[in-house]
């Protein structure tokens, strides 16, 4: 069968998420939601979309949909998630699921009364340099002893990926930190039971910290050191150090290199070099399978809660 999809957000990620579905068979996106209605109808027609609104509600009543990925703001994933499942759809959502765990917990219970696969867009569990990792942590080859982390943008202004003013603000813990606070978890395969935050002065315009220091440790000994920024002016993104018993490895999005900086080929480890076309395709195949996703809500959800006992440090 075709999947159906209604996407939500047009903005960089939901455009990231279009490039990626057209190399999935099978699936086709059938209408597309965003704020502003030119821009979303150009969009539309760069890739042959033939539904555009600006209302997430005109998309869940066409029913041809079977899912929905939203590529909304932060303040919006739950509550849309929501409506999603209640009105009979799958749903994929950007990270993070929510920025208040009450929220978060709510989307849970409802999947699990509904029934429908919802997943949460967490993406470095799809990286072909992580899937490498994982691997060989899931052989035995290889054990995590810690994980430096470092995620750095230059971002004083309130400017999403394309160079354009964004409508929300973007935040450090709930969005950025809740990658590495999963994926620590994911890959060492031992819930995190200790975490610690520092953050750093808060923006006079933004209202958020644009600085932050996190530690994390697992039951299973395991620990992490997360560095976040707005305001470094150098290579901006997020470099990951697995320093371990076998070896170390640096993932940088999809590539991976050894501690002496030599280059690991991890192009044969899934069918595509690109992370959100992976996350893509396993949304739509738990969808065919009728089975849980990796990256589920169910799956991510301690990371939310960690994230809440983090900011409440914070305050």
């Amino acid at each position: 069968m075709t999947i159906k999809v209604a996407l939500a957000g047009a903005g960089a990620f939901g455009i990231k998420h279009l490039d990626g579905i057209k190399n999935i068979d099978g699936v086709e996106v059938v209408s597309l939601i965003s704020r502003d209605l030119d821009k979303t109808r150009e969009v539309a027609n760069k890739y042959g979309i033939p539904h555009v609104t600006t209302e997430l509600a005109d998309s869940l009543a066409i029913k041809e949909v079977d899912a929905v990925i939203l590529c909304t703001p932060t303040q919006m994933h739950a509550a849309q998630a929501k409506a999603c499942l209640a009105a009979g759809k799958h749903v994929q959502v950007e990270i993070p699921l929510c920025d208040v765990l009450k929220e978060g917990e709510e989307v849970l219970a409802l999947q699990k009364q509904v029934g429908k696969v919802a997943m949460v867009g967490h993406t470095r569990r799809f990286n072909p340099s992580h899937q490498w990792v994982h691997k060989k942590i899931a052989a035995g080859e290889f054990n995590i002893q810690q994980m430096d982390v470092q995620t750095y943008f230059l971002r004083r202004t309130n400017m999403n990926a394309l160079g354009q003013p964004r409508s929300w603000t973007d935040h450090l813990l709930w969005h950025h930190a809740a990658h590495t606070v999963d994926l620590f978890a994911y890959q060492a395969g031992s819930p995190i039971v200790k975490a610690n935050a520092l953050q750093g002065p808060i923006h006079k315009d933004l209202g958020i910290a644009m600085d932050m220091s996190i530690q994390l440790k697992a039951a299973n000994g395991a620990i992490c050191t997360l560095s976040l920024s707005f305001n470094n002016d150098g290579p901006l993104g997020t470099f990951f150090r697995y320093i371990g018993d076998t070896g170390t490895y640096i993932a940088r999005y999809d590539d991976l290199y050894n501690g002496k900086d030599e280059q690991i080929d991890v192009s044969r480890v899934d069918v595509s070099m690109n992370g959100i076309e992976l996350q893509d395709r396993e949304f739509f195949a738990a969808i065919r399978e009728g089975r849980e996703p990796n990256s589920s809500v169910a799956q991510v959800l301690p990371c939310y809660q960690v994230l809440h006992d983090l900011e409440r440090q914070l305050r």
